[in-house]
C-alpha cells in the first residue's frame, strides 16, 4: 500500500528521533508545563535524504492548496523556518527572505531580511505550530513591510489547538502543514510502541495544560 504523504513524513519523524515519546521520564519546557513527547523538527537539517523528500513534498503540497503560481518570496521565521524556506526557495525558484522577531535594533533595524518588493506574495514558513501565536508575529512583520502574506507552511503541526487556527484564519492565514499528532500516532502504533505509552501521549493532546505523569 502506497503511504500518503502525511504517513511517509510521520515515519520520517520517527526515523530521525525528530519526536521522542517518554511518558516515563517527561520532557519540561520553559513554560514549567510537563509533556510525555518532545518535537524536534531542527534534526532535519542533519539528514540530507530525508530533508530533501520533505521538502519535495512540501513543494507539492503548496503547488496544490495554493497553486504552482501563487507566491512571489518564501520568508523563514527566525530562527527554526530559516533553513526549510531555504530549501522551499530554491525548490521552488523563488526569492528568500527571513523574518525577525522583532526589529534589530541597530543599523537599518530591519524586520525583514532580503529584497521584498511592495505587494510580493509571500509564504511565511516554519518548522512546527503548536498555536499559531508566532506565526501571527512574523505575517504581521511581513504585512508591514508591504508584502501579502496568506499562507503559512509547517513541517509538523500539533492539530490540538483548534482556537489558534481560527485565529491565524480571522487573520486572513491558511495553515498547511505535512503532518499532525494523528499521523504521528498511526505511525507510531505500527511500529510497536506500547498502548500505554501512546495512551498517555493522546492523554496529554486532549488536556496539554493539565497532564502531569502518572504517580504525580
Amino acid at each position: 500500500m502506497t503511504k500518503t504523504d502525511a504517513q511517509l513524513t510521520a515515519d520520517i519523524l520517527l526515523d530521525i528521533e525528530a519526536i521522542h515519546i517518554r511518558p516515563d521520564e517527561p520532557f519540561t519546557f520553559t513554560s514549567g508545563r510537563k509533556s510525555p513527547v518532545y518535537v524536534d523538527c531542527r534534526k532535519i537539517i542533519g539528514f540530507p535524504r530525508a530533508r530533501a523528500k520533505l521538502m519535495a513534498m512540501a513543494t507539492d503540497l503548496m503547488a496544490r492548496e495554493a497553486g504552482p503560481e501563487a507566491f512571489d518570496a518564501v520568508a523563514g521565521g527566525e530562527t527554526a523556518g530559516i533553513p526549510y524556506a531555504a530549501f522551499l526557495s530554491d525548490l521552488m525558484a523563488l526569492p528568500m527572505l527571513y523574518v525577525r522577531k522583532k526589529p534589530k535594533g541597530f543599523g537599518r533595524n530591519a524586520r525583514i531580511e532580503g529584497d521584498l518588493r511592495e505587494g510580493q506574495r509571500v509564504l511565511l514558513v516554519e518548522d512546527l505550530a503548536t498555536d499559531g501565536g508566532s506565526k501571527i508575529s512574523f505575517v504581521d512583520g511581513l504585512r508591514e513591510a508591504g508584502a501579502e502574506c496568506a499562507h503559512c507552511f509547517v513541517i509538523f503541526h500539533y492539530g490540538i489547538f483548534p482556537e489558534g487556527i481560527a485565529k491565524l484564519k480571522q487573520h486572513g492565514v491558511t495553515l498547511h502543514a505535512l503532518a499532525t499528532w494523528a499521523d504521528v500516532l498511526e505511525a507510531a502504533a505500527r511500529r510497536g510502541v506500547p498502548d500505554a505509552h501512546l495512551a498517555e501521549v493522546r492523554r496529554f493532546l486532549d488536556a496539554p495544560d493539565d497532564w502531569t505523569p502518572k504517580g504525580e
